[in-house]
């Protein structure tokens, strides 16, 4: 079945931060019926690891007979009705919890199953939304797509310090590995490879990390370099991210200096 048939005569929705329709946008619809403000996720990238996500969405619209509903899909690809695309993530209802906040004005929220087994690895990166919204005399409209924002897989680091307790001037040897989730492939997380990461470190008794160099993944994603011992603190790799892949950090490795 298409992804679009799931799509019952709903509402709209918008995303996170998300402003106006793309220049590409299909607009259906009839009578005035307008989105005011809308956040999905929070307003920030979704990352999605192994296990589902539930992708929160909020939006605001006015309509003469106010809002009756709502509705969001995110999807990849060009437009959503027209089938030009290769992934879909729909709401977990077709009825949105919506409450008026004046006479023809409505905040409806809405949740999105974000479901790794229905994603491939390839379509990472730029996502679009099908927006649709119904008000409560039957009018409507729907925006294909409305905006895009950005779904990403979820990477993991790890870190190792050792040897510890050290001689001040002597070499540590900090080691870990960047791996990222694989969806619908199996499942798991597999390492990333050449990927910059930073080595950073704290000293004890401070609260920020300054990044003391910056190294590759080798090609399963293992992580290995040296440096020398100069005082007690703690040792962190740190991955900025790419547009497909969010960034992360390891929880601090304390060394202690003598």
């Amino acid at each position: 079945m298409r992804a679009s048939a799931l799509i019952t005569a709903v509402g709209t929705l918008t995303l996170s931060a998300l402003v106006a329709p793309t220049a590409q946008a299909t607009v259906s619809g009839s009578g005035d019926i307008r989105i005011l403000n809308a956040t999905v996720n929070g307003g920030k990238d979704v990352v999605i690891g192994t296990t589902t996500k539930t992708i929160a969405v909020t939006v605001t619209a006015t309509a003469p007979s106010n809002i009756k509903n709502v509705s969001l899909v995110l999807f990849h690809g060009t437009h959503l009705n027209t089938d030009e695309y290769d992934g879909v993530l729909n709401p977990t209802s077709n009825q949105a919890a919506c409450r008026a906040v004046s006479d023809a004005t409505s905040t409806c929220r809405l949740t999105i199953s974000g479901n790794p087994t229905l994603l491939k690895n390839a379509t990472a990166g730029t996502w679009k939304a099908y927006i649709s919204v119904v008000a409560k005399n039957g009018d409507w409209t729907s925006t294909d797509p409305y905006s895009s924002l950005r779904i990403q897989r979820k990477s993991l680091l790890t870190v190792n310090a050792s040897p510890e307790p050290v001689a001040r001037g002597r070499t540590i040897t900090v080691a870990g590995k960047l791996s990222r989730a694989s969806w619908w492939d199996d499942l798991a997380y597999h390492g990333y490879a050449d990927q910059p990461v930073k080595l950073q470190f704290r000293k004890a008794g401070t609260t920020t990390y300054t990044t003391v160099k910056t190294i590759r993944s080798s090609s399963t994603g293992t992580l290995r370099t040296t440096v020398k011992a100069a005082a007690d603190g703690y040792w962190r790799y740190w991955f900025p991210g790419t547009k497909t892949t969010a960034a992360t950090k390891a929880a601090g490795d304390y060394v202690d200096v003598h």
